[in-house]
């Protein structure tokens, strides 16, 4: 009965650090300290340190030898990777699901460009742009390559709050339009190609640290 408590708890803390993680509240580099994370959830060490192997499983935090565990840190390398496995998941997807694309899936994904267009924040853009690409993407009826997709989704939005913590500027998604009105007109093939080009682009932004320095960010946009 202990162990399926501790194995809930420990369920319970690494979700929330893995939202934490994600949303850039605790930054890459950042330690992850047992003891802290033990009071805060009135738990033991022993669903901790569960709840810290299931972080390092999904890749978002690291075990260091005399330094504990950190919050995983990220480079171009790692954010090239994702976007391409992106590129490709997200096409093979949408491929399947254009046979099944309604002009109402189609009117709600448009409505979920307008949103992201008319976001005043990074918070609010990505949840309308994830919500874009789920509606057009979730008729292929693939529940394993969908929750891939997801997890993918999920890695990007960690890129893309690293780089944008404050200023954010409202744009027009032109790819997202594009995407639509090929789908609207029947011509699937050049909506998945413009789809491939859209998730596997790649850029590079100066943000400012903590300590007031500017460093090139990479992070996924789209």
């Amino acid at each position: 009965m202990k162990k399926e408590h501790d194995d809930t708890l420990a369920s319970r803390i690494s979700r929330a650090l893995a939202e934490r993680i994600i949303s850039g509240t605790l930054s890459p580099g950042e330690r992850l300290r047992q003891d802290h994370v033990a009071e805060e959830f009135g738990a033991s060490h022993v669903p901790v340190r569960e709840a810290f192997r299931r972080l390092e499983a999904q890749g978002l935090a690291v075990s260091e030898p005399r330094r504990g565990v950190r919050v995983a840190s990220f480079d171009l390398k790692e954010v090239r990777e994702v976007a391409e496995m992106r590129a490709a998941l997200e096409v093979l997807a949408l491929r399947h699901a254009i046979p099944h694309l309604t002009p109402a899936i189609l009117d709600r994904a448009e409505a979920a460009t307008v949103a992201a267009e008319r976001s005043r924040d990074v918070r609010n853009w990505e949840a309308a742009n994830r919500a874009f690409h789920r509606l057009i993407l979730e008729p292929c009826a693939m529940p394993r390559l969908l929750a891939a997709i997801d997890d993918l989704h999920a890695t990007s939005a960690r890129f893309l709050f690293s780089a944008w913590r404050s200023s954010w500027e409202a744009r027009t998604d032109h790819d997202h339009r594009a995407i639509l009105a090929a789908l609207r007109q029947g011509r699937g093939e050049e909506a998945a190609i413009i789809l491939e080009r859209h998730v596997g682009w790649i850029g590079k932004t100066p943000v400012k640290t903590a300590g007031g320095e500017v460093r090139d960010a990479f992070s996924i946009v789209g």
